[in-house]
């Protein structure tokens, strides 16, 4: 079993930035993939960025150049750091991790951009 536990939501300005975190735990083995979702009232559930074992990393058109993901091996944590937050990032943000066939899903933190 695959352990996520995510941190760092808030209530953020526009324009503002914040950063969140995911650890993992359990058998953080054969893992495809590492990445952050997010889901807003009344949407559908949606990528906003992925980092492949390998490294490459894949972002949702919408958060290109203002979000950035990283991952540390060694903590088994992966990070999106926010910046040039917009209303419409309001959702709660999901930690993902691919393990062979099997998504695992952290708890979900709220992130709320508003004046």
């Amino acid at each position: 079993q695959v352990q996520l536990v995510e941190s760092g939501g808030g209530l953020v300005q526009p324009g503002g930035s914040l950063r969140l975190s995911c650890a993992a735990s359990g058998s953080i083995f054969s893992i495809n993939a590492m990445g952050w979702y997010r889901q807003a009232p009344g949407k559908q559930r949606e990528v906003v960025a992925v980092v492949a074992t390998g490294g490459s990393t894949h972002y949702a058109g919408s958060v290109k150049g203002r979000f950035t993901i990283s991952r540390d091996n060694a903590k088994n944590t992966v990070y999106l750091q926010m910046n040039s937050l917009k209303p419409e990032d309001t959702a709660v943000y999901y930690c993902n991790l691919k393990k062979l066939a099997t998504d695992y899903w952290g708890q979900g933190t709220q992130v709320t951009v508003s004046s």
